[in-house]
């Protein structure tokens, strides 16, 4: 991996899909895997990096099972392997009751609202 100011990499998410996760880059790259498998050539041109981040970014993504590779002729597709991501749904759905009851309260705020925006019979 490469060394720079802002690294793709680190050790911490070397089998961590929450760490890999982390990144907007390899968020997008497994969006855009959503609509087919795609080479590293297509990946790169829809950012604003070169082949090279796109590979490392590749690799954790492998790494952490979120992707797999298809070599093609002299080509690799990359497709997406979506089963991981059950961890972070499992690990979110922990917080579901907590934002339930968010959508809740706020559903009962806006309905008083408009009670009371509604004019009065008789005025």
């Amino acid at each position: 991996m490469t060394c720079r100011n802002n690294p793709t990499y680190n050790e911490a998410m070397a089998n961590d899909v929450f760490g890999a996760m982390s990144n907007p880059i390899r968020r997008q790259i497994l969006v855009s895997l959503r609509e087919g498998p795609s080479s590293v050539n297509d990946l790169a041109s829809m950012f604003e990096l070169g082949r090279p981040a796109i590979s490392e970014h590749l690799q954790i993504l492998r790494t952490v099972g979120l992707v797999r590779e298809e070599p093609r002729g002299r080509q690799r597709f990359y497709h997406l392997v979506p089963e991981p991501l059950r961890e972070i749904d499992q690990w979110l759905g922990l917080f579901q009751s907590v934002w339930r009851g968010r959508f809740d309260a706020m559903s009962d705020v806006l309905a008083e609202e408009t009670r009371n925006a509604q004019p009065q019979q008789g005025e």
